[in-house]
């Protein structure tokens, strides 16, 4: 990586920052005039952030993936600990709250635990045989199932998928054979197929094999295109409502629950408009593309993996959560990367960008690359 790579990333932070801040503060001036303390919370969130990213560049990231497996495991007890001392929110059991403090998510941090894990076990591995890759696989799979049950007993679905996003970016980026991802469209297909069969034609079964949550988890998914629902049709109104420049940044009209976290895209397009919404798109695509590049100029296996693990993240979250603001997919608690409001999304995102820095710097150093 480049010498520059603390200097852009601090920009693409700063971008970010500005537009969450101000996207949070419309949508709060509609909520409650005057009231300004998710604008300022999130302003912490981040100055904590920065902070975390200037320590973990002066301790080294190096030194931090040397407890990978330590960091996975006090995520996973944390995770069972939240489904019996969790503060129950919209109906899902998933946070702590500390006195004077806040919340805090675990499913958030696993993310980095299992990208952290999966970066030592697939550098690591060895791909000469059948049954070597076989071996990873099963580790793969082992690592990402373990916390996904505790998550979805939450519950929360979108975490899971982020969970199999990240394992899927991170085997496509190690020297695996591509037949295992043919394989495994396959076995997917067929799972897919049999669960369809078993919920639309054999409902009682289903419900026998799998439980009630988790039928109306399906039925809620599909059926959300047919269905109508206020958080949709307002998100839908505002946007197409605010033009080309946007109504201003005091003057959202319309609520959408959660204009805050996963309908913070409709509060910043409903008042910057179709302009607005282009330059955040540009700005997110060029953070993706600075991905990219990262891991295709890696020195070290083991630091092309995490990279890759962090961009399925964004890339699956910045994807879904604006595409769910637009009624193209079901509605689910994912929000948008570095904008949405939340502190444990963002640290942790954070705590994963300086990582990826301190270890560009360390290979850097390494290999003696000269850019200039």
């Amino acid at each position: 990586m480049r010498k520059q790579n603390l200097n852009i990333y601090f920009i693409f932070l700063s971008l970010f920052f500005i537009v969450s801040i101000t996207a949070i503060y419309s949508f709060c001036n509609l909520l409650n005039k005057g009231d300004m303390s998710l604008v300022i919370r999130q302003a912490l969130f981040y100055l904590i952030g920065f902070i975390i990213i200037i320590l973990i560049l002066r301790i080294g990231g190096e030194k931090i993936i040397r407890y990978s497996y330590a960091i996975y495991l006090v995520n996973l007890v944390l995770l069972i600990l939240v489904l019996f001392l969790g503060t129950r929110i919209n109906g899902a059991r998933a946070w702590f709250t500390i006195p004077l403090v806040g919340s805090f998510q675990p499913s958030e941090f696993m993310k980095i635990g299992i990208i952290l894990v999966l970066a030592d076990i697939l550098e690591k591995a060895k791909y000469n045989t059948f049954k070597d890759e076989l071996k990873t696989i099963l580790k793969v799979f082992l690592v990402v199932l373990v916390p996904s049950v505790f998550t979805f007993l939450e519950p929360d679905t979108g975490a899971v998928i982020i969970y199999f996003i990240i394992a899927f970016f991170m085997l496509f980026i190690s020297k695996i054979r591509i037949r295992w991802f043919i394989l495994f469209f396959i076995i997917l297909a067929v799972v897919i197929g049999l669960i369809g069969y078993l919920f639309y034609f054999k409902s009682d079964l289903f419900i026998k094999v799998f439980g009630s949550s988790l039928f109306y988890r399906i039925d809620r998914i599909t059926n959300w295109a047919s269905s109508s629902g206020m958080q949709l049709e307002n998100s839908l109104i505002s946007i197409g409502a605010a033009g080309i420049f946007g109504t201003g940044i005091e003057n959202i009209a319309l609520y959408y629950p959660e204009g805050q976290t996963d309908f913070i895209f409709t509060s910043f397009t409903t008042s910057f408009g179709i302009v607005g919404a282009l330059i955040l798109l540009l700005i997110i695509f060029l953070f993706n593309l600075k991905l990219v590049k990262d891991i295709n100029d890696s020195k070290s296996m083991r630091e092309k993996l995490i990279v890759s693990g962090f961009l399925g993240i964004v890339l699956f979250q910045q994807l879904y959560n604006i595409s769910m603001t637009i009624g193209l997919v079901p509605i689910m608690g994912i929000t948008l990367p570095f904008i949405s409001y939340g502190g444990s999304s963002l640290i942790s995102f954070m705590i994963l960008i300086g990582i990826i820095i301190s270890l560009g710097k360390k290979y850097e150093k390494q290999y003696k690359i000269n850019y200039y």
